[in-house]
């Protein structure tokens, strides 16, 4: 199913953003300076800081960026990614924009990225657009995914999602670096910056706010697809993206697995979905008994609900 979006002919798309900031004091200012660097294919109508209600200083530096106009939206609490970009999008003129740039604090967008986005998005049925993410030191950050499997939960359980994502399609991260070479589809992407097209967000909804943090983006990538909306994934357009925290906290990354488990079972109903959280739990337990807190803390969150994290700190 393809979709046309009329207001993507114009010669400089109309591009709101909406970033999502929590305690972001220390990186927020160098993400908003990147707005306005060298993109001459759009035109920025409108910058949206959604905090959930941060402790430091990241409102007061929201305001006090002076290159750029920002409205800054309170959520009220910590209530996660999705809640935030829906209250953030909420505050937007929903006739004022061609797309939505959703963007990490933790992002710095390089000259020119934005302008390639908008670009890309300019194709009919292409609903989001994503960029090459790279670490401050400049290499490749995994970010493209492929559908999540039972026949892929398995075998990262067996070998790990490090070497199944090298290995043909096997994995549903895409890790070898050659094939972030050029553009293509996905069936999703880290969620840390997405060019999402006007059309596609009437017809998508909003963020699902259940997931607090992680899968949110899977879910709303996946959604897209369900509707023919096509994920586009850009090389030459580069964001440097901090992150990474998810890889050592024990507590974020039980919220991952879980919550990855609850969407696969979301999706495909409580038969396949029991399936593929037993591949889960095996894959977890497996890594658990070598000493990983990470995959401990899984366990524990996958096989004993009531330890589950429903609400996030602060």
């Amino acid at each position: 199913m393809a979709h046309d979006d009329p207001h993507v002919n114009f010669a400089a798309l109309r591009v709101a953003v909406v970033v999502v900031t929590y305690n972001s004091a220390d990186v927020l200012e160098d993400c908003l300076r990147s707005l306005t660097d060298g993109d001459q294919d759009v035109r920025l109508t409108d910058v949206v800081v959604a905090d959930n209600a941060s402790k430091d200083d990241s409102l007061a530096i929201a305001k006090g960026t002076a290159h750029i106009p920002v409205t800054t939206v309170q959520v009220g609490r910590n209530a996660g990614y999705a809640a935030a970009i829906n209250a953030g999008t909420d505050a937007l003129d929903p006739d004022g924009f061609d797309a939505v740039l959703v963007l990490n604090p933790d992002c710095r967008l390089r000259p020119g990225a934005l302008s390639v986005l908008a670009r890309a998005l300019r194709e009919p049925g292409r609903g989001i657009a994503v960029p090459r993410l790279i670490n401050p030191d400049g290499s490749l950050q995994p970010s493209l995914r492929r559908m999540p499997t039972v026949f892929r939960a398995v075998v990262q359980s067996a070998i790990g999602g490090n070497l199944a994502g090298r290995i043909g399609t096997l994995g549903e991260m895409i890790r070898s670096p050659r094939q972030y070479e050029h553009a293509q589809a996905a069936a999703w992407a880290t969620g840390a910056a997405m060019l999402i097209s006007a059309a596609a967000m009437r017809e998508i909804g909003p963020w699902d706010e259940s997931y607090l943090l992680y899968s949110e983006e899977t879910d709303y990538a996946l959604r897209a697809g369900d509707l023919g909306w096509t994920l586009w994934y850009e090389p030459t357009a580069l964001v440097e993206h901090i992150g990474g925290e998810s890889r050592t906290s024990p507590m974020l990354a039980a919220l991952v697995t879980v919550n990855r488990v609850r969407l696969y079972r979301r999706r495909k109903g409580p038969f396949v979905g029991a399936i593929y959280f037993l591949a889960v739990v095996v894959g977890e337990a497996v890594r658990a008994a070598a000493g990983r807190p990470t995959a401990r803390a899984s366990l524990v969150a996958l096989l004993r609900p009531s330890r589950r994290l429903r609400a996030l700190p602060g």
